[in-house]
């Protein structure tokens, strides 16, 4: 329900506005939320049987336009990029694992607000944000999602050589 009325340019600014204000604010509270509520095994982070292990992302050609998508964590001081690993420790791939799954809540929480903008517009700019709030984050999610099965995979890996070597020597 519209309860501010503004000139169309008023408006639009707003819109930006909020929507910066949005995206920041659910970066800043998931970055500080602790590690532990991002556990990749839990829901709603954990595959799901549908997803195939990542298989169903694979059909979305995910791994062709992903590199597109921006990496939030360039613009926060504390933010874990995520765009190109570079360090292929366990560790590392542990912390890739939380931070997928934080990113992939970060964007979640920034769908949820689009219904604001009806205060300041006509119902009709409820659905425009709607579409807006998932056209911009539901590839960043799908993308979070298609890569942490593949790295479930290389830590198992990982993992498994670990535990066989150090059979092997006992």
């Amino acid at each position: 329900m519209q309860i501010l009325f503004l000139p169309l340019p008023w408006t639009l600014l707003l819109c930006f506005i909020g929507w910066f204000v949005f995206q920041f604010g659910a970066a800043l509270l998931c970055l500080k939320m602790p590690d532990r509520w991002f556990s990749p095994h839990r829901f709603p982070f954990r595959a799901q049987r549908w997803e195939s292990s990542g298989r169903v992302y694979a059909f979305l050609r995910v791994q062709r336009w992903k590199r597109l998508l921006p990496d939030g964590a360039a613009v926060l001081k504390s933010g874990y990029r995520k765009k190109a690993l570079a360090d292929f420790s366990t560790e590392n791939l542990d912390r890739f694992m939380i931070e997928s799954c934080r990113a992939e809540m970060t964007h979640l929480l920034a769908i949820f607000p689009f219904w604001v903008f009806g205060l300041i517009g006509p119902p009709i700019i409820i659905w425009m944000m709607l579409g807006y709030a998932l056209i911009i984050n539901v590839p960043c999610m799908i993308a979070q999602r298609y890569n942490r099965p593949r790295i479930q995979r290389i830590l198992d890996t990982y993992r498994k050589r670990t535990f066989d070597s150090g059979q092997a020597s006992t």
